[in-house]
């Protein structure tokens, strides 16, 4: 299969290893990945702060750039969402939209519903807490929410699970949002932080040696504390973690 690697515009410019770790990953399972060298930004930021009309020639590039794969996979949850429900063009370009947004996936959504991992040579002996992103788990089901009465899943814990000598640490508060919000952590920076401080404090009181999650963008806000309180937690993705040896 054809696979276009969709690597949002933060990871590009501060976490390029995320974007590495990724391609590893898909071409480990067998994947064609191709990266279009002149993708931009999704046009999330600007969706997200009412200026949607501002995203159209993000919208026009971004067909340009994977109309022509099978599927579009990125390691962002949020990125994948906007495009999977706000992806759309004008004319003939919108069939070739309804084609994207039907065949975009996160990355662990990718591994566990696609291609269908079962097993992961990986090896990485540390407590690690998983942060579950408001947009992948509440927007893109990949994991269940706590407050429903409901069987428990989470896609991004099967995968980790999967990885020798790891120890998933169990939270007090396991799918609470981080308070970042994209454009939220702007407007409302103070409870924005206060929110990050909870939930650094939950992996501080249960153990948590590395920070782990599917969302670069949550895992930024997080670092940032982290390195403001200069605490002795390590940040990493997780497909970071899946390709650890």
């Amino acid at each position: 299969m054809k696979v276009g690697l969709f690597i949002p515009c933060y990871v590009d410019q501060f976490y390029p290893k995320v974007g590495i770790a990724t391609l590893q990953l898909l071409e480990k399972f067998g994947c064609e990945v191709g990266y279009p060298a002149n993708q931009t930004c999704c046009g999330q930021p600007m969706a997200n702060s009412g200026y949607e009309h501002l995203t159209h020639d993000c919208n026009r590039l971004f067909v340009q750039n994977f109309a022509d794969f099978d599927y579009i996979v990125g390691p962002s949850g949020s990125c994948v969402l906007h495009i999977k429900e706000h992806l759309h063009t004008e004319g003939e370009g919108e069939a070739k939209a309804t084609h994207i947004r039907q065949r975009v996936y996160e990355l662990t959504e990718f591994l566990t519903d696609v291609l269908k991992v079962e097993n992961l040579s990986a090896h990485f002996p540390y407590r690690v807490g998983l942060h579950q992103s408001c947009h992948g788990q509440r927007g893109l089901h990949l994991s269940q929410m706590s407050e429903l009465v409901a069987p428990a899943f989470s896609k991004p814990e099967k995968l980790l699970r999967m990885v020798d000598g790891i120890e998933l640490v169990q939270l007090t508060r396991r799918d609470e949002c981080c308070g970042f919000g994209g454009t939220f952590c702007v407007a409302e920076e103070a409870v924005s932080a206060r929110m990050g401080v909870d939930r650094i404090d939950d992996h501080i009181k249960n153990g948590t040696q590395v920070l782990t999650g599917g969302d670069m963008s949550c895992l930024m806000h997080l670092e940032g504390i982290i390195r403001r309180r200069e605490l002795p937690i390590k940040v990493m993705h997780i497909a970071e973690i899946l390709t650890a040896n």
